[in-house]
């Protein structure tokens, strides 16, 4: 009988560093699995390689945003065809898990292991599947492979990130704490005389949205996403969330912008007032293909991309992914 279940296990992901699945334990639950922990990019290609003509029906992703990005790039630059990837089942356990929040199984450890021996047995009813189509990065110099993720940005965003990556932040805090820090320090920045200039200025883009140069040339942020739900309610597009299932879901926030505390504050409630919507500074929408030029940095599920000034980005809707969901409701 060929198995149906594989299992990318990332031993460097933070929260399997200190309460990881081992493959013993995982081998004894489901003793048909294929259990792989590649610990570098060429592991992983090999890994991929040697699930894929097996045919299974689920690969199960032990990691975060950067595993399953990782998967996924993988699994679209192989020649794996589309239509006979596997359902993926994302078990949280990186350092950023927005993905996981999205389209993930919702449980990791020992409560995930039980309930997949449920449904590798069958009898596991409370579960769905969902899909979703990741956004593809790629370089229009082709100097790089596609990546596929799910949330992006550049901008203040890309800086704030830079700085929730320096050493200091990473070895002090969880990276979700080294986030908050760093957001908190970018907002003393936009405070502080001496540097707001030179953040408010943003970068200087030149952004396509399917072949219409956007109004802005100077973008203080911009953030695009292939998720429909982000932690904490947040959701700071117009767009309803089922939107990014027809395209990429952008939000560009000028150099320079209106009312931004004030703005800052809506968003993140997930109100979009009219003023917001009617502000020159503020375009959100939805879009086939969006083109970046004059932008070296990049920030795609946590990793920073980089290409020349020359060469920057093309963002796109990539290929349907299907997910498989565990209800905890009843339990």
């Amino acid at each position: 009988m060929p198995c149906s279940f594989a299992l990318i296990h990332n031993p460097q992901s933070r929260r399997n560093v200190k309460t990881g699945l081992s493959a013993s334990d995982v081998l004894r639950a489901l003793p048909d699995l294929l259990f792989c922990a590649p610990e570098t990019e060429a592991a992983l290609v090999a890994a991929l390689a040697d699930i894929a003509p097996r045919k299974i029906k689920y690969l199960i992703v032990d990691g975060g945003d950067g595993t399953v990005s990782k998967v996924l790039s993988v699994m679209h630059a192989s020649g794996w065809p589309k239509e006979e990837w596997p359902v993926l089942i994302v078990l949280p356990s990186g350092n950023t898990n927005l993905v996981a929040e999205d389209v993930g199984f919702g449980l990791r450890g020992e409560a995930a292991l039980k309930q997949l021996v449920l449904l590798a047995q069958g009898q596991m009813n409370k579960c769905s599947v969902v899909r979703r189509r990741p956004l593809v990065v790629s370089w229009p110099d082709g100097s790089h492979v596609s990546v596929l993720g799910f949330f992006g940005g550049l901008g203040a965003f890309t800086r704030g990130i830079e700085i929730a990556h320096r050493p200091g932040f990473l070895k002090t805090f969880s990276h979700e704490a080294a986030v908050i820090c760093a957001f908190l320090l970018t907002v003393l920045k936009l405070l502080a005389p001496h540097s707001r200039k030179k953040w408010l200025d943003g970068s200087a883009v030149d952004v396509t949205l399917d072949g219409v140069p956007a109004e802005s040339k100077r973008h203080f942020l911009m953030l695009f996403t292939a998720l429909r739900r982000f932690p904490h309610g947040v959701w700071p597009f117009w767009q309803r969330s089922d939107s990014a299932e027809q395209g990429v879901v952008y939000l560009d926030v000028a150099a320079h912008p209106e009312r931004l505390t004030t703005a800052v504050f809506n968003l993140l409630r997930n109100r979009i007032p009219s003023w917001i919507r009617q502000s020159p500074s503020y375009n959100s929408g939805l879009a086939d293909k969006i083109s970046l030029r004059g932008e070296p940095l990049l920030v795609l599920d946590g990793e920073i991309l980089q290409t020349s000034p020359e060469g920057g980005f093309e963002i796109e809707s990539g290929p349907e992914v299907s997910f498989l969901q565990f209800s905890k409701k009843d339990d």
